[in-house]
């Protein structure tokens, strides 16, 4: 097939699809796509790759329209990713799969709805976490299409499973990532806390680094719009070295990654290139996402996120007068409930899981249709 000759001509490091370890449930190949291809279809037609455009990435609500979203971060992701890619002759179609995917259980209001929606779970039920990497899997695995009827999620394959639950590097000075080759797909069910464990595929790798490279810039362009900082407050020593505004940053990490990775099994960055990205992304820390206009922000969505969890969890266990209310709030939790009561899932799981799934207006929306009475 000409799909089998176009994967024989790519890197001896790339991922070939013949090589997977398949899905959980087990289907017929497509004789046109590859099983890649078939995972990105799936992923972006899916309800939850449609929400990521009305998550926050960094800033909630913002009045300026080209500040960033979810979903336009995971598209740069899938760009870099796939320009990485392309020039080290890996296997596209999964790394596309892996970087649409990543964020697809993403919480609303961005990382800090992320550590909110992890405080209130841990209150109720001291077993739970929220990280949105796990989340993500649980999505692919679980949650999506449920109120159509399917049992499988998307059933997405191993490669692009580990990808997406293995994408997110607790660490600024990772500089080189080495794919760990020997996890099974058995390995994916087992994971109660987040996976640290750098991904299966050399692809997976890329869209690992990718993430970082995608906001460290971006994040300072928003930034600028929201007057908190400008790249020209960036210390000189790191513009000298990565550029001087986001598209000389990633023009010269995405170059550097592929001199120091072509034809070896590592994704490589330079000790120079990742101690200034580390840097900058300190920078970032420090300026943006410690600042003081994002303290209040985190500020009033701890307040919504708990607001809604607490009021949520008291309809939940009185489903009886839940539905008899007038609002409809009560009333979808309890249709959503129903799905997945009867499998065994808690209460405080169930309402972490509507939560995760809310976009930014439609959770500040609940939150006003239970309050704001």
């Amino acid at each position: 097939m000409l799909r089998d000759e176009r994967e024989s001509n790519l890197s001896p490091y790339a991922f070939k699809s013949k090589c997977s370890q398949g899905r959980l449930a087990g289907e017929e190949n497509c004789l046109i796509r590859s099983p890649y291809e078939r995972d990105t279809g799936r992923i972006i037609y899916s309800q939850a790759f449609r929400r990521l455009r009305h998550k926050t990435q960094v800033f909630f609500n913002p009045k300026n329209d080209h500040i960033c979203s979810r979903i336009e971060h995971v598209i740069y992701v899938n760009y870099i990713a796939t320009t990485i890619a392309r020039a080290l002759n890996l296997n596209i179609d999964l790394v596309q799969a892996i970087s649409l995917g990543h964020d697809i259980g993403h919480s609303p209001f961005g990382h800090s709805g992320e550590r909110a929606l992890n405080q209130c779970a841990k209150k109720y039920d001291s077993s739970l976490f929220f990280h949105h990497e796990m989340q993500s899997l649980r999505v692919a695995d679980y949650l999506a299409g449920r109120n159509k009827g399917y049992k499988n999620g998307l059933n997405l394959t191993f490669e692009v499973r580990d990808g997406i639950v293995s994408h997110c590097g607790e660490t600024y000075s990772e500089y080189k990532l080495t794919p760990n080759r020997d996890k099974k797909i058995e390995q994916l069910m087992l994971y109660t806390q987040p996976a640290d464990t750098t991904p299966a595929t050399l692809e997976g790798c890329v869209v690992r680094i990718a993430d970082k490279i995608a906001y460290v810039g971006r994040d300072i362009e928003d930034a600028a719009r929201a007057g908190i900082l400008e790249f020209e407050d960036i210390p000189p020593a790191i513009r000298s070295r990565l550029g001087q505004n986001n598209s000389q940053i990633i023009n010269t990490l995405v170059a550097d990654i592929v001199h120091h990775s072509l034809n070896k099994d590592e994704i490589i960055m330079s000790e120079d290139a990742g101690e200034a990205m580390q840097e900058l992304l300190k920078e970032n820390v420090n300026r943006i996402y410690r600042s003081e206009k994002i303290k209040r922000y985190e500020q009033s969505v701890t307040n919504t996120v708990e607001a809604l969890f607490d009021a949520l969890m008291a309809s939940i266990v009185d489903p009886d007068k839940a539905e008899k209310s007038d609002n409809s709030v009560y009333k979808e939790l309890i249709d959503f409930a129903r799905i997945f009561k009867d499998e065994g899932q808690s209460d405080a799981r169930i309402v972490m899981d509507y939560i995760a799934g809310m976009t930014d207006s439609f959770a500040t929306r609940c939150y006003e249709k239970i309050y704001w009475v």
